[in-house]
This record gives structure tokens, sequence and C-alpha cells, in this order.
């Protein structure tokens, strides 16, 4: 069987000690790479470049696209000023990152958005986010849990019919780690998850026919760990892939 290669997009960090302190590192967390392995992907990392050319030929390069967590995203590109609990920002990955999945889905390249994944590919397509949960008028729930990684610690419900439904049921335990969350959701996309509060945990493309999916917690830390049906949404991202070519 053929291997799809997904593009894991990368982060920004910044050293804090030695020779190279304040240089920046590219990099993505492991799980990612080795959820992608499980599932029967190839995974390979793209380095954050600010050349336009550059960036799509990378795109082009891959099957699929892997959208990671990371920083907020600046309110600015979606309309608003930031408010007091808005967090720090990336300006490069956040205009990379924003263009990987423009392209990407112009060529209709299969596309998975985790944590900040899910806020900035709503963001890229026209959405808007809550900059903080405390906005939300019926959040109760602790969205930034302080429990190990990939323990779930609050549960989410699916909605019928839709492709998470499909992948992992009506209901699911899932590991949280955000304070930002979707307000309005991208033209052409709905809402597929939410947690009892009313926090939006998934959306997804209405049309059936292309994989562009985002989930607000971190499915590849509890797959790493052995959750199988955490796994199963990196297995359908590079199923759609292989359906791709």
């Amino acid at each position: 069987m053929n291997k799809p290669i997904i593009g894991i997009v990368g982060n920004i960090s910044y050293e804090t000690e030695g020779v190279m302190i304040g240089e920046e590192r590219i990099y993505v967390m492991r799980p990612y790479v080795e959820s992608v392995l499980k599932a029967g992907g190839v995974p390979v990392v793209l380095p954050i470049v600010l050349d336009k050319d550059t960036l799509k030929k990378q795109v082009e390069k891959v099957d699929g696209i892997l959208i990671t967590g990371g920083q907020d995203v600046n309110p600015l590109l979606y309309n608003e000023e930031p408010i007091e609990k808005q967090g720090g920002i990336t300006p490069d990955r956040d205009w990379y990152d924003i263009e990987v999945i423009k392209y990407a889905y112009s060529l209709k390249k299969p596309i998975l958005g985790i944590c900040r994944g899910i806020q900035v590919m709503n963001v890229a397509l026209g959405g808007t986010l809550y900059q903080d949960i405390s906005q939300i008028p019926t959040a109760y729930i602790k969205h930034s849990q302080r429990a190990k990684p990939d323990l779930p610690t609050h549960t989410v419900e699916i909605k019928e019919g839709s492709r998470l439904y499909n992948i992992l049921g009506k209901t699911i335990a899932v590991n949280s780690f955000h304070h930002q969350a979707v307000k309005e959701v991208a033209e052409g996309f709905k809402i597929v998850a939410q947690s009892k509060d009313g926090v939006i945990e998934a959306i997804e493309l209405e049309k059936e026919d292309y994989f562009v999916v985002g989930v607000q917690w971190h499915p590849e830390l509890m797959a790493y760990k052995g959750n199988e049906k955490m796994l199963e949404i990196f297995k359908q991202l590079v199923k759609a892939c292989l359906k791709n070519e």
C-alpha cells in the first residue's frame, strides 16, 4: 500500500539560555510524528518559511496537512483588538499557517487541525475566535487541564451524521489545553462537536467528499499513549490522502 506524505506544520520557540539565547527553534512534538506513523502515513516536518513560492512547493510535495498546536492567533487577523487575556502571538507562524491552509484548501489536500490548528484554520477561511473562554457566557468546564497530557478530563458530544461521529461515536472523553475557542464558524463549515458548556470542540467541512477537520483537543497525545479511538482520526486523514491520489 502506498503511504501518503503528511506535512506537519512546525511551531516556533526561542532559546532561553546558553550561547543560542534568543534564537528561534522550529520544531514539532514527537506525538504528532508518532501518530502519523502509527496511522500509516509518512510524517514530514514543514519548517516555517516566509517565501510564498517556497511555501507552495512545500504544500505541493505532500499529500495532506496537519496543523499543530501552539500560540494564540493574532486577533487582528479576524478584525478584533486584543483583550487583556489574549496570550502570546507568533506573527510569522500566523502568516505561514494561513497561507498553507489556503493553498492546501485550493488544491483539495486533506487537512487536520489540532488545538491552535482548528482555530487558525477557521480564521484562515473566514471565521472568528473567542480570545478567551471567559467571553463565552455558558462556559464553566476547565479547558486547561493540570492532569497528565494523555488523560481525558471532560467529554464532548458529537453530532450524528458527521465525519467525526463515524470515527468516534456520539460521546468521547478528551484532554484539554486551550483558553481560546472557535466563535463564528467559517463559511462552508459546520460545528460537529461541543463540550457540555457549549464550547465548540470540532468543526468540519460540509462537503462530504473532502476531508477538512479541526478538533480543539490533542488526539496525538492520547494516540501516542495507545488510545486507538484517537488514532483513528489520523487513520482517516491518511485514508483521505490515499483517496486523493
